[in-house]
C-alpha cells in the first residue's frame, strides 16, 4: 500500500487545517493510500530523526507532502530516497534571516515551548539539497502573499520543478484542497 507522509511545519502539528484536510481527502477518494503524519519536534535533528525513522519504516511508495519547515525536510527526504513530494509554500534556507525563530516558541497546536538557540537554526544546513537531483520528482506550490517566506527565494530555488505560483494567498495556502486532484495525479503518474 501506498503512504502518503505529511510533513508538517515549525510550531504546527498533525491538527493543522492543511493536514486534516489531507487525510480527510484521502480516507473519501482514494483509501488505498495511507496517510501519516507525525508530531515534529521543533527542534530540527529531533524532527529529522523522527522523520527519518518513519520513512523506515514504511514500504514503497511513499510521497511526501511538507509546508514550510516540512516542505525543507521534504526536499531533503525525498532527494534521499528517490521519492516525489509536494511541496507547499516551502522554506528555503531556513538558517538565514529568521532570527525570530530564536528564543522560546511555542507550537501554535498545543501550547509547548521549545527554545530555539543559533546552533538549532544552523543545524539545518546539513540537509540543503543543491543543485536538485531529480526536479521532476517535485511539485512547489506557492502563494505570491505568503507573509511569513518570500515566495520568490522558492521560485528561484525550484525554477526546474514544476511550479504552481498562484497571486495573493498566504503562508497556510488557501484554498489548498483545489490542488488535491492534480496532486494525486502528480504521485501516481507514471512519468510526472
Amino acid at each position: 500500500m501506498a503512504t502518503l507522509l505529511y510533513i508538517h511545519g515549525f510550531n504546527s502539528s498533525p491538527q493543522s487545517q492543511k493536514a486534516q484536510q489531507t487525510a480527510a481527502w484521502l480516507a473519501a477518494e482514494h483509501p488505498e493510500i495511507a496517510f501519516r503524519c507525525p508530531f515534529l519536534s521543533a527542534y530540527p535533528d529531533i524532527a529529522m530523526a523522527q522523520l527519518e525513522a518513519e520513512l523506515a519504516a514504511l514500504p514503497d511508495p511513499v510521497y511526501l507532502m511538507g509546508s514550510s519547515m516540512g516542505g525543507f525536510y521534504a526536499t531533503w527526504l525525498a532527494a534521499q530516497r528517490g521519492a516525489r513530494a509536494v511541496l507547499i509554500n516551502p522554506a528555503v534556507r531556513p538558517w538565514l534571516g529568521r532570527d525570530y525563530l530564536l528564543g522560546p516558541q511555542a507550537n501554535h497546536h498545543t501550547g509547548e515551548i521549545a527554545v530555539i538557540e543559533p546552533r538549532h537554526l544552523d543545524a539545518l544546513r546539513a540537509w540543503e539539497v543543491e543543485p536538485l537531483p531529480r526536479p521532476q520528482d517535485l511539485l512547489v506550490l506557492l502563494q505570491t502573499g505568503d507573509e511569513v517566506l518570500d515566495y520568490r527565494q522558492a521560485e528561484e530555488k525550484y525554477r526546474a520543478c514544476r511550479l504552481v505560483i498562484e497571486p495573493g494567498g498566504d503562508h497556510g495556502f488557501q484554498h489548498f484542497e483545489r490542488h488535491f486532484a492534480a496532486i494525486h495525479r502528480f504521485f501516481t503518474a507514471a512519468n510526472p
